[in-house]
């Protein structure tokens, strides 16, 4: 592997980190969309396109039919697991639109540089490399400080659960320092600009999309944030100890947690006003962070790809109305 291959599998890998941060949207909205590196993925109900600015101005795009989770698989259509059916999408779609735009920045860095296909194993590692760090670093390790710091096992839960908030938030504020991702935080502010724009019912234009707000409820950092404060209150009062048991609690109960943040995300999107919204405020007061003001070559990148993503979904015969 090359100084310039080993520095952008860094980079996607960190990125990878950031998908659901990145992300926002679910199945029974019109439209969503995703930050990547130096570009923007939109989706529709079934279609996704990605368009990444070259450094000369250019853009590389891809978009692709994809059928809803639901639709493929109809348990996905009740409530908790249209959650996981909708986050296992969003990662698989995240993963795709990540190596897509990493491989244009690679051929910019070197255009001579020949693009071998990978191997299907090596496509499996780089999709399990970022879900063995996240159970490492959010469930290992906090797990494992509060053992050390806490006896009681409301202490030492409540310890675990503190830790991890710490973790994911230094993680953030540290990574916005990157100059690379930092760009891409500005993506993400484009991104959802746009979707407020569209959603919004006037026309998408650049400057009509700067006149909106960069902070959306459905952003996948309210989800990470509401996933970690319910996690809190859910680990807190589980009647098991010893390290081990407990670990594999937290694991095994993930899909629950994650179901249940999901459907908290999505009433707070519907019901802005009722008092449950109120758990979306932490997530929308992180997206300061997550979600930078863009210029308007960033937000035209994000309505370009907005435009591919409704073209291929009106020749679909997708129903171009507004959940």
């Amino acid at each position: 592997m090359s100084p310039t291959q080993l520095k952008h599998f860094i980079r996607k890998q960190a990125s990878l980190q950031l998908m659901v941060a990145m992300e926002s949207g679910e199945e029974t909205t019109l439209v969503g969309g995703q930050a990547v590196l130096e570009g923007v993925m939109m989706r529709a109900p079934h279609s996704y396109a990605i368009t990444v600015r070259r450094s000369n101005g250019e853009y590389a795009t891809d978009q692709q039919a994809i059928p809803r989770m639901s639709e493929k698989y109809p348990i996905f259509k009740y409530p908790i697991l249209r959650g996981l059916g909708t986050l296992g999408q969003a990662m698989q779609l995240g993963f795709k639109a990540l190596t897509f735009s990493t491989d244009v920045m690679m051929q910019e860095a070197d255009p001579d540089m020949k693009q071998k296909p990978v191997p299907a194993w090596f496509g499996i590692i780089q999709m399990l490399m970022p879900v063995a760090f996240f159970l490492f670093m959010y469930k290992f390790v906090p797990l494992y400080l509060a053992e050390q710091i806490a006896t009681t096992r409301l202490s030492i839960n409540l310890w675990d659960g503190a830790i991890r908030l710490l973790i994911f938030l230094a993680f953030m504020f540290g990574i916005s320092k990157v100059k690379d991702f930092k760009r891409m935080f500005e993506y993400h502010g484009a991104e959802h600009k746009v979707v407020f724009n569209f959603e919004s019912g006037k026309p998408v234009n650049t400057a009509t999309a700067q006149s909106f707000t960069t902070f959306h409820p459905r952003c996948g950092t309210s989800f990470l944030m509401v996933l970690m404060i319910l996690s809190i209150a859910v680990y807190a009062f589980l009647p098991i100890d010893g390290f081990v048991p407990k670990l594999i609690a937290r694991i095994v109960g993930l899909p629950f947690v994650i179901g249940i943040s999901y459907e908290l995300i999505r009433f707070a999107a519907r019901k802005p006003g009722a008092l449950l919204s109120l758990m979306t405020v932490p997530g929308l007061l992180l997206q300061r962070i997550t979600t930078q003001p863009p210029d308007d070559s960033e937000v035209d990148v994000a309505i370009r790809s907005l435009n591919d993503a409704m073209e291929l979904e009106a020749k679909q015969g997708g129903q171009l109305v507004i959940a």
